[in-house]
């Protein structure tokens, strides 16, 4: 199940970063105030990504929610990474200790986010139930995590046997723990659809024509093929 979840996150996910790379965007449409150089666009694509700007000036409360659930799952990401190198890297020990608390600020994070959906009455109104269920099923995969964290303890170093397993084809046995499968079985249901789903975002906020272009209409005017011909000049 892992081998086949991986190769579709892989696979769907380099899929559509082709199709996002050759669609032709060739109207300036840049979100305003707009920088009007190749270095302030990477600024600004730097800033968006890391600190959601655009989010903060929209709303802060939606801001405030997104980046704790963003910054969350970025460290507790690099602290998963234990389980799949041997020895583990300096990045990985470092974070491990306040990755543990970084489990519950993703949690509070998107229970923010979903309490948005219910209580903002536009945002309900636009929610289809696929945001809502995207919603559920990240919550589960953190708090099963946390449950095998503090509750429901599992054989940490078999995890880790198996996993390594995994990458070198060398099959180990994995624990039977019950919360150890739902979360991994939840993590696998995310790896199927991410290809197909709003969490495209991720790789997409690099393409989008409103943030990575610059704003120089004037300059750089688009034509369109027909309307450069010269039997469409305004003499004729």
């Amino acid at each position: 199940m892992f081998y086949v979840a991986t190769a579709v996150l892989v696979i769907g996910v380099t899929r559509k970063i082709i199709q996002y790379a050759r669609t032709p965007a060739p109207l300036k449409i840049p979100t305003t105030p707009a920088p009007i150089t190749k270095a302030g666009v990477v600024a600004r694509l730097i800033r968006e990504i890391v600190l959601f700007e655009s989010l903060f000036k929209g709303s802060k409360w939606t801001w405030l929610f997104g980046w704790l659930f963003h910054f969350g799952l970025l460290i507790v990401l690099i602290r998963h990474l234990r389980y799949f190198t041997e020895p583990v890297w300096w990045l990985v020990a470092v974070v491990n200790d306040v990755g543990v608390y970084m489990g519950w600020v993703m949690v509070i994070g998107l229970l923010g986010l979903l309490a948005r959906r219910y209580l903002v009455d536009r945002i309900r109104y636009i929610s289809a139930p696929s945001d809502f269920l995207m919603l559920f099923l990240i919550i589960a995969i953190g708090v099963s995590g946390l449950l095998i964290k503090h509750v429901f303890h599992s054989d940490i170093v078999q995890l880790k046997a198996f996993m390594l397993g995994l990458i070198k084809f060398n099959w180990q046995p994995l624990p039977s723990d019950p919360m150890l499968l739902i979360h991994l079985s939840l993590v696998i249901v995310l790896m199927l659809i991410f290809p197909i789903s709003k969490l495209l975002h991720a790789p997409g906020i690099v393409f989008s024509p409103t943030l990575n272009q610059v704003d120089n209409p004037r300059e750089h005017r688009h034509v369109t093929p027909w309307a450069d011909t010269p039997s469409n000049s305004p003499s004729d």
